[in-house]
């Protein structure tokens, strides 16, 4: 809490934009944050004037409908949305000058404060738009030969999946999938499914951190450490965990990690980061083209040409959002909600939960069906009479409702949730 005063206090004394004493989260919201640290009851993830206070810097919380949809995209505070339209008017007046001459030198300000909140080295992190730029640029950069094997899972999100299936077709490396039952309450029974497909041609395990379609926690460091053993690099998707879970990259020890930070950062529609392990960067081949490719510098990953500089500059006001709550203190919130609304839902004749609600397990997505009825015919059903979104998830061996809160995401909307699935299972 301490720190948390302090940051607000002196919030980046030096630097650009979000990262000056100017920054418009000072302006904003930092005297109402500080204010509402004296509401915080610790130890307590339900303290609800304190809540209040970070669900009015959100636009979204007054929004007509109630969003529970934010594992696709969170919509981003006030703060976000004012930066980038600060930016967007000034770039403009002169996009030409604004954005190549005076924006662009906001990127390495950001490049470190980015680093700071993952806790690594800032020279290696690439910003770029998001997880599938991010992981796709290392999916296709690396220097894999025919026969070469890649273990993922049929749960990983889509546009990866089809990354490596593209390198099957195009290079001959070989692609195996693995299933899982979800939710699973055993590290070891995960490990050791991916430790049983290992082969002698087995060169990247890919792993999703936390699974898009129902919100299962993977053991990532210990898949890490499992596949070191056996001279194996580990593809990290970090797209659902970065801003919310409260870790430092460099901990899960993978080799390779890309994520979107328009999720649980809350970042601008738009915004994605990279890291890739510092003695691994030469190997990598950009996806774009760029001057030095093989080379070591991190940066060569950003030859995007003309891209939106307002919306790389606006994520600097969501790193001072996100370290005005503080992490750790954000996973606790988030899992809070997700379990308040899940534990009345289970007590529901024919609702079924898919997702574990133990945190280490799991954190903000849950998967809910209603017996005789489809993903589809549920979610339609809580848009139009309930005004409540979610989505509709037939992924495989999964079918269910995906429901994700976000800080903003008020109680009575969870209650407004659990009465209408009540009321929908009835008449099912």
């Amino acid at each position: 809490m301490n720190n948390r005063r302090s940051f607000f206090r002196k919030s980046a004394a030096i630097g650009l934009g979000a990262f000056g004493v100017n920054s418009l989260f000072n302006e904003l919201h930092a005297a109402d944050f500080e204010e509402a640290e004296k509401l915080w009851d610790a130890g307590s993830g339900s303290n609800e004037d304190y809540w209040s206070v970070i669900q009015d810097a959100y636009s979204a919380s007054k929004s007509e409908i109630i969003i529970l949809n934010n594992g696709g995209v969170s919509p981003s505070p006030l703060v976000v949305q004012e930066a980038l339209e600060k930016y967007n008017k000034q770039a403009a007046q002169g996009p030409s000058y604004y954005m190549w001459r005076v924006m662009d030198k906001g990127r390495e300000p950001l490049r470190q404060r980015l680093a700071k909140l993952a806790g690594c080295d800032a020279e290696e992190i690439a910003i770029n738009r998001n997880a599938t730029e991010a992981l796709n640029t290392i999916i296709f950069g690396l220097p894999l030969q025919k026969g070469d094997e890649i273990i993922g899972t049929i749960q990983d999100y889509p546009n990866m999946i089809q990354a490596y299936k593209q390198r099957q077709m195009r290079d001959g490396v070989v692609y195996k999938q693995l299933s899982f039952d979800f939710p699973i309450e055993n590290d070891e029974q995960i490990v050791k499914a991916f430790a049983d497909a290992v082969t002698p041609r087995t060169k990247i395990i890919h792993v999703t951190h936390i699974i898009n379609w129902v919100g299962q926690i993977m053991p990532v460091k210990k898949i890490c450490q499992m596949a070191h053993a056996k001279g194996i690099e580990v593809v990290v998707d970090g797209a659902h965990t970065f801003g919310l879970l409260d870790y430092a990259i460099p901990d899960l020890e993978c080799d390779y990690y890309g994520t979107s930070l328009h999720k649980f950062l809350s970042a601008p529609v738009g915004s994605g980061m990279m890291w890739i392990k510092k003695d691994k960067i030469e190997k990598i081949w950009p996806l774009l083209c760029n001057s030095v490719p093989q080379g070591k510098d991190i940066r060569k990953f950003e030859t995007l040409g003309t891209r939106s500089f307002c919306i790389e500059q606006a994520i600097g006001e969501a790193i001072n959002f996100q370290e005005g709550i503080g992490t750790k203190r954000k996973q606790e919130r988030i899992h809070f909600l997700k379990k308040y609304w899940a534990e009345q839902a289970l007590q529901i004749p024919g609702v079924r939960i898919h997702t574990s609600l133990k945190p280490e397990y799991s954190c903000a997505i849950a998967g809910v069906s209603i017996d005789g009825m489809k993903p589809e015919e549920l979610d339609s059903k809580l848009f139009k009479d309930y005004k409540i979104h979610t989505v509709g998830i037939n992924w495989e061996n999964i079918h269910a409702v995906r429901v994700t809160p976000h800080v903003y995401t008020k109680i009575s909307d969870l209650d407004r949730l659990v009465g209408a699935l009540e009321t929908i299972a009835k008449k099912a």
